[in-house]
């Protein structure tokens, strides 16, 4: 007879593979990007929520580094987990290369994509980015969340964090977006 334990681990195996085949929206390699690939899918996803996000424009504006991730795949079942590579767009280019990898464990089910964006507000957080090689979300300058719809209250008046990290193009089957335990690391690319 099956333990719980070893009973939970397969189904969460189970059911992640079957999500990520039916969910997916393409197949993807099992190499990681390129550095044009990701800067390409930096750039893009940067336009696309500059337009469906007008007011992360004038935020983008005033940063001194926004670290993009264009697409960030969750996915869980009791145990979850996300990935997702992005790059640093400094002066209009991309200027470094990250990952952020997530695990969780809870009350959850299900497979989502989405991306996110982090405004580096100050030279200071942009150097704590840069002499860290990355770091933990909720350990190093203050961050604020917002997603799409909160993005909207947000004006330069109202600003005053090192940090803001708006979620853009929230797409699958698994409730809300979180940056809880994120670890973000700079990629030697």
């Amino acid at each position: 007879m099956l333990s719980v334990r070893t009973a939970t681990a397969t189904l969460t195996l189970l059911a992640l593979a079957v999500t990520m085949v039916t969910v997916s929206p393409a197949p993807r390699p099992a190499a990681a990007a390129s550095t044009s690939e990701i800067a390409r899918d930096v750039n893009s996803a940067l336009a696309k929520m500059y337009d469906s996000v007008p007011e992360s424009r004038n935020l983008g504006r005033q940063a001194r580094a926004v670290l993009v991730f264009p697409s960030i795949v969750k996915a869980g079942f009791l145990f979850g987990a996300q990935y997702g590579e992005g790059g640093l767009v400094q002066r209009g280019r991309v200027s470094a290369y990250y990952n952020t990898v997530s695990a969780s464990y809870g009350l959850q089910a299900g497979v989502q994509t989405f991306g996110y964006a982090l405004f580096f507000m100050s030279d200071g957080a942009v150097q704590y980015l840069n002499n860290s090689g990355g770091f933990e979300l909720g350990t190093g300058p203050s961050i604020a969340i917002f997603d799409a719809g909160m993005a909207r209250s947000l004006s330069t008046t109202t600003a005053h964090s090192d940090i803001y990290a708006i979620f853009f193009d929230q797409r699958g089957l698994m409730a809300g977006a979180g940056l809880q335990g994120t670890k973000i690391t700079r990629l030697d690319r």
